[in-house]
């Protein structure tokens, strides 16, 4: 059960109380629209703010910290949700129970983390030189790195050309030449909009009370200038012209990445339907793409397909010959619409049933689970818990599932193949 308070007028609290693990956690995120011009320093922005702060300057000290704290731990969050993006901190820590009786865990952690967030450690009035210079060669090197999963690189290039009148093809972590552009003066002054403008959504899993916790979170907050924005609705898939392209590159394998949409979000009743239809498609190890593509007919390395639920964008990756593209595509439409006339046997709809009935019941096995789900449904607008979820998907009939297949059009197609 989720309880929801707001602390202060764009600061709001989701706590989820169980007491069934040994540790808590917390996530502190500012909420802000996918842009490219500030997507590559919101995404930089955690990073140099772990660095270190004022009572902590360096890791050394934040490392010392967080072993006094039991081995707790601090990491980055940035999170795309649809058409925004998420820019904080998340914790970890040690119940106070199994603390030794004079120690105490979750206030000291909860300090320490708005001492990361709110006191960073400045030099000459913005953020470190050093501390931003070293944080952007990690950034520039995470995007490099993407160019090398040559499956990656071919998803995201078709995810470039198919939502190019669209947030979503923005990249998560930004362009190198804008994370190259990143100044340390330029970061403080976006982390000081970031402070004064964006919701900020928080959420807890643990025992402890929403007061308690609110009560030690809203002195911060509270001596902050704010206006927090009005964070636009999330939309679908807006549709631009279709595209359908090769690259040739030095690789064994090709990569074939295919984008199809639909309005079904998972904001819609047909959500689940669709979802249950992704899973039989290409969501699983006995989805209609494995079996028959690869298994049956040797066409194919790997296969598989994604449901993007926050936008109404479905994908699918295959790892191919070069020469044999334009079966396999012929193959994914093939399957496809056989999907949207029906055509699948009641084992199939019953085994992506249990995937995805297994995937929702580990969804409470830890507290990371927990938060990923939940923090993630409030942002994209998903009003389902796991529990209704799944008895959404056990209610889900076979015509509801083909009439969910019925509304997918294929849009842009990206080819990544061998020279010769």
């Amino acid at each position: 059960m989720i309880q929801t308070i707001s602390i202060l007028p764009g600061v709001t609290l989701r706590c989820f109380r169980d007491d069934r693990f040994k540790q808590n956690s917390l996530s502190l995120q500012f909420v802000r629209p996918m842009q490219k011009d500030e997507v590559a320093m919101n995404a930089l922005l955690p990073a140099v703010l772990l660095r270190g702060c004022q009572s902590a300057p360096d890791l050394r000290a934040i490392t010392l910290r967080l072993d006094d704290l039991y081995g707790g731990a601090v990491g980055a969050q940035v999170r795309r949700v649809g058409d925004y993006q998420t820019t904080g901190l998340s914790c970890s820590f040690m119940k106070d129970q199994f603390a030794l009786s004079e120690d105490q865990i979750f206030a000291p952690m909860l300090a320490f983390l708005q001492e990361l967030m709110f006191h960073p450690l400045l030099v000459d009035g913005a953020f470190s030189k050093e501390y931003v210079e070293s944080e952007k060669r990690n950034l520039i090197s995470a995007i490099a790195a993407q160019r090398n999963d040559k499956r990656a690189y071919a998803g995201a290039q078709m995810i470039r050309r198919m939502c190019k009148n669209d947030s979503f093809g923005i990249p998560r972590l930004g362009e190198i030449e804008d994370v190259e552009a990143i100044t340390a003066e330029g970061l403080y002054a976006h982390y000081q909009k970031v402070l004064r403008e964006s919701p900020v959504h928080i959420f807890y899993v643990g025992q402890r009370q929403p007061e308690e916790i609110a009560q030690l979170l809203k002195p911060a907050f509270a001596s902050l200038d704010r206006n927090p924005i009005l964070l636009p609705e999330q939309t679908g898939y807006h549709i631009s012209d279709p595209s359908d392209e090769e690259e040739v590159m030095d690789v064994a394998q090709g990569k074939l990445s295919m984008g199809l949409y639909t309005p079904i979000t998972l904001r819609d009743a047909a959500f689940v339907p669709m979802q249950i239809f992704n899973t039989l498609f290409g969501g699983g190890m006995t989805c209609k793409l494995f079996m028959t593509i690869r298994e049956q007919m040797s066409l194919c390395y790997d296969i598989s397909s994604s449901y993007h639920g926050s936008k109404g964008i479905v994908t699918v990756a295959a790892g191919i010959d070069h020469d044999k593209a334009a079966l396999v595509r012929q193959e994914i439409i093939r399957q496809l619409q056989a999907c949207q006339q029906g055509d699948f046997t009641e084992e199939e709809l019953r085994s992506a049933k249990e995937a995805l009935l297994s995937q929702l019941r580990s969804t409470h096995d830890s507290p990371g689970a927990i938060e990923g789900y939940y923090a993630t449904a409030a942002l994209s607008g998903l009003p389902l818990s796991p529990e209704d979820y799944m008895e959404r998907v056990e209610k889900t009939t076979a015509q509801q599932v083909a009439d969910a297949a019925k509304t997918l059009q294929l849009h842009t197609v990206y080819f990544v193949r061998g020279e010769g």
